[in-house]
């Protein structure tokens, strides 16, 4: 029975796991239903090792072969949900209100757990799969919590892989590229202070309203005037607020937005940029101002070798016809880029069908994606294994 197979026999019991965690969404590092779930699937498994309360709710458990010795290699799902009111009206929608599964990790966990039951009952190869369950990818930088928690320091490995549904692919698809394949994030919060007055006597005031819409106006012309047209950046203002009056100039104004970019020079660059075009700004009109930069998630590359692992292990589950191994990068980010920044590995996409957009109150992981998932993740670290001697 081909891998696939396995998981095709077995998805109905995967697409039960994914659907209970699709009903109890939870926040950032706060999973203690979806941590002890995960834990008590891994326990039935039968894995050799489990360990909890990594980066506080992350899970890493360990499956060792029954060839002997060999090399290690890490396969990572991300666990949390987002902050948003799920209308898909589906039987196992959340029961939380205000909170859902809108990106895909519940399908992304059960087809680890999936892949995790399969690689305990075979453990067909030389040495150990880490299975690393992370907390807080949506804003938490979870990823990098669990390597200063010491991932790597416990449980090293030579090779990580990583994957992500995405909508507009059709189901048993995959899509992959070496290099930078998802983007940077910063996020931003500028501050414009001036003087306040009344809006019937404008000269009297220094208006942090007036200050800020210019400041944002010509923060548009970063990316477009400072970045050749080939290079991939983008620069977006998401809020503005300022005063609650009809008839006061209000004295600050503050507004806020995100920096995305697929190379690390340019993110320095843009952010060096904006925050010239913000002081001069606020001097230009006799306002003060401050910018802060909230920590943000760094650029996913992929290493060569191991992208054509990664390629190469979808090809043996669906054929070359199917596997695009040089997808258009795109500007959402991603924090297993802070795993790839330590550990050589790869980040795939799987196709989740016509649905709803990540991120969306109508999306839902679409559960016929699931062989496909739990059969990569499951080739990838046989294949990867099979060379390290």
């Amino acid at each position: 029975m081909s891998t696939l197979d396995y998981f095709r026999n077995a998805a109905g019991e995967i697409g039960d796991w994914r659907r209970t965690l699709h009903s109890m969404p939870e926040l950032l590092y706060d999973l203690p239903r979806t941590s002890a779930y995960v834990a008590d699937k891994l326990r039935s498994f039968g894995v050799d090792e489990i360990t909890g309360g990594v980066a506080q709710s992350g899970i890493v458990a360990v499956i060792e072969g029954r060839k002997g010795p060999g090399g290690t290699v890490g396969l990572r799902a991300d666990m949390d949900a987002l902050p948003i009111a799920e209308t898909t009206g589906l039987a196992y929608a959340s029961d939380t209100d205000g909170h859902m599964h809108a990106c895909g990790h519940d399908g992304h966990t059960a087809m680890l757990l999936g892949a995790a039951r399969y690689l305990s009952e075979t453990r067909d190869f030389a040495g150990r799969v880490v299975l690393v369950f992370q907390p807080a990818e949506e804003g938490g930088a979870g990823g990098e919590a669990m390597l200063k928690d010491g991932l790597l320091r416990r449980w090293p490995m030579q090779q990580i892989y990583g994957l992500h549904n995405q909508p507009g692919i059709p189901v048993g698809r995959y899509a992959i590229r070496e290099g930078a394949m998802l983007a940077s994030s910063d996020m931003f919060d500028v501050t414009i202070t001036g003087k306040g007055g009344h809006a019937a006597a404008p000269q009297t005031a220094t208006d942090a309203l007036v200050t800020a819409a210019t400041i944002i106006a010509s923060a548009q012309s970063v990316v477009s005037r400072n970045l050749s047209p080939f290079d991939a950046a983008a620069l977006s203002v998401t809020r503005i607020s300022s005063g609650d009056s009809y008839i006061t100039i209000a004295e600050t104004a503050c507004f806020s937005g995100t920096i995305r970019t697929l190379d690390e020079r340019t993110r320095g660059m843009i952010k060096s940029r904006l925050e010239e075009i913000v002081h001069a700004g606020a001097k230009l009109h006799g306002a003060k101002a401050e910018i802060d930069f909230l920590g943000g998630y760094p650029v996913l590359k992929n290493h060569r070798e191991h992208t054509v692992r990664a390629a190469e292990a979808a090809r043996s589950i669906v054929g070359a016809d199917a596997v695009d191994a040089d997808c258009a990068p795109i500007l959402a980010s991603e924090d297993f880029a802070f795993m790839l920044n330590e550990v050589p590995g790869a980040y795939i996409f799987i196709g989740n069908g016509d649905t709803a957009s990540l991120h969306n109150s109508a999306y839902d992981f679409n559960d016929d994606a699931i062989p496909y998932g739990c059969a990569f993740l499951a080739e990838v670290a046989r294949s990867a294994l099979s060379d390290m001697k």
